[in-house]
């Protein structure tokens, strides 16, 4: 059963990739340069995307998976300096997010990001993107020894942006998302413009879908309510 809205929201955390970034594009390019050096043909774009917020395994997986799992997680460190190297080159935010987080800001209440990539990753991006001084948390995939689903990273989040649980909002593109948020108390919220992992967000058990950045934030503009 979906919650209601808090009544007294302080902040809103985020997914990074599929939900505040549409970084499929630089992925993508890493991979092509992989398969380059490798010789091997190159994947289409569209079922790359797809996969993409599940890893660089995954990833890896839409060119190589004649390999076994052992040959594709020996690839993996390459594909990360590939990708590294590329990174924020193609990426940029999904329509209306620049506005969403302006407007949070402009409301007085703080923002976060809890993502499953790598801290080394996720740090430089963020700080290419321009966010690192306006996050007030950035929690990566191994900032704890869980991610999520988990909720400990969410949790974490919380505490370091100084975010009551039950007053904050968790955002995401992806099942893991939700399962994390609802499991950490938050209100949560899936948004059907990322990547989705093949899934449908309607099926996740999120307490609220929305299809543009704008209709989160209109919900978190919506009029006091009367005592």
């Amino acid at each position: 059963m979906s919650r209601s809205l808090p009544k007294d929201i302080q902040g809103v955390l985020f997914d990074l990739d599929g939900t505040l970034l549409d970084s499929a594009p630089d992925l993508y390019a890493a991979l092509l340069a992989q398969c380059a050096e490798e010789g091997v043909p190159p994947p289409p774009y569209g079922p790359v995307r797809e996969v993409v917020s599940r890893g660089a395994r995954a990833v890896l997986r839409c060119a190589f998976a004649h390999l076994d799992e052992d040959a594709l997680l020996a690839r993996v460190p390459r594909y990360l300096e590939l990708y590294q190297q590329v990174m924020a080159q193609q990426t940029q935010t999904f329509d209306g997010v620049d506005e969403l987080l302006a407007g949070i800001e402009a409301q007085g209440l703080r923002w976060g990001i809890v993502t499953n990539k790598a801290a080394f990753l996720t740090d430089e991006l963020v700080q290419r993107i321009g966010w690192a001084e306006r996050a007030s948390a950035v929690v990566s995939g191994d900032t704890l020894p869980v991610k999520k689903p988990d909720p400990a990273p969410v949790l974490l989040a919380c505490e370091r942006a100084q975010l009551t649980p039950e007053y904050c909002l968790f955002v995401g593109d992806d099942r893991r998302d939700i399962q994390a948020g609802k499991a950490a108390g938050l209100y949560t919220v899936a948004v059907s413009w990322g990547y989705l992992d093949g899934g449908d967000p309607r099926d996740w058990g999120a307490d609220r879908v929305v299809n543009h950045p704008a209709e989160l934030l209109a919900l978190l503009q919506r009029e006091p309510s009367v005592a």
